[in-house]
């Protein structure tokens, strides 16, 4: 019995090694092109990926797009040549440990971090003295708060929000809830550099579809996308790493939740209700209490000026992928309200 069981182990061994170390996928001829497409600049001697097209020539409105966890800027393709016909400038980038960008190990992982990239981006680009416009997804809406805290404070000076819109991530952490997956990998301990080295494409996508709506989950191409732009960089091995910005957020909440009260530049928030990570009615109950109680209480001088769209009942977690059409008209609507 025992030398069955030395059999099977000695057999293990090289099959287990050649899995941990397959080689990441193929770009897809899109997500090639995306990144053809893009450019690189470097921060603290690390690259980052970013996108910058021009579009409505002589109108001065710039928009940054910050994408979620555990994907890249690829995620906004999907309305990006509909925001060039109203901006002037269309930006986005991958966060370090993110997509294309450079995903250093061991390293901090820090929203402060990615807030700073964010700000040495528009002055690499010559933008840190011009008002721009902040859309944001998932992860980028606590680095859009952390900016928004900044600008508040008028910590940096590098950068200057001209107006703020949210959508579907966890700017209250009492109502976001991670999937099992990134609570394993988060609380994993010793055990995480083993279980980000067996992520696969599987376990990835049986892990990514249940967030998406029943009628608009991505293709079995779209997630391969997802993924490859994950793997690239062996991004796959700093998840765990990432992940700890779910204990930074309940750490520096005072900081990121009071960022959105007393400031007079207009926010909004773009919703897809079927969410099972910031679930409807909770999230939009919290989110609509404070606000009323900045309202009313007597220590507040200015209301935050905040409006909500609230998409098709179908639409979750991703709704800049599950409904770009609804998703960049209620932009639009809220761009256009100011």
């Amino acid at each position: 019995m025992r030398e069955w069981w030395v059999q099977v182990g000695l057999l293990a061994i090289p099959l287990l090694a050649a899995y941990l170390y397959i080689p990441p996928p193929k770009f897809s001829p899109a997500l090639h092109s995306w990144k053809l497409s893009g450019k690189f600049f470097t921060y603290k001697g690390l690259r980052i990926f970013y996108q910058d097209s021009v579009g409505v020539v002589g109108s001065p409105e710039i928009v940054v797009l910050l994408h979620g966890f555990p994907t890249s800027s690829y995620d906004w393709y999907k309305i990006w040549e509909g925001l060039t016909l109203r901006f002037h400038r269309v930006i986005a980038l991958d966060f370090l440990g993110f997509g294309f960008s450079d995903k250093p190990r061991p390293h901090h992982y820090s929203i402060f971090e990615q807030a700073s990239i964010v700000e040495a981006l528009l002055q690499h680009l010559g933008l840190q003295n011009r008002r721009v416009n902040l859309l944001s997804h998932d992860y980028g809406d606590i680095v859009a708060q952390e900016l928004l805290y900044r600008f508040k404070q008028n910590r940096s000076g590098r950068l200057t929000i001209k107006s703020l819109c949210l959508s579907n991530g966890g700017i209250f952490p009492e109502t976001h809830h991670p999937l099992l997956l990134q609570q394993i990998l988060k609380d994993g301990g010793l055990l995480s550099p083993i279980l980000t080295r067996m992520l696969n494409f599987f376990v990835f996508s049986r892990g990514l579809a249940p967030v998406f709506g029943p009628y608009t989950r991505p293709s079995e191409n779209e997630l391969w996308d997802m993924w490859a732009a994950i793997r690239n960089n062996d991004g796959n091995l700093v998840i765990d790493s990432l992940l700890q910005y779910i204990n930074q957020r309940k750490k520096f909440r005072r900081r990121w939740v009071g960022a959105l009260a007393s400031v007079t530049i207009p926010i909004h928030f773009i919703y897809g209700p079927f969410d099972p990570v910031t679930p409807y009615p909770e999230f939009l109950e919290l989110y609509s209490l404070k606000f009323t109680y900045m309202l009313f209480s007597s220590t507040r001088k200015t209301l935050p000026r905040s409006t909500v769209s609230i998409l098709d009942d179908h639409i979750s977690h991703y709704p800049q992928l599950e409904d770009p059409m609804g998703f960049l008209n209620a932009y639009m609507g809220f761009i256009n309200s100011f």
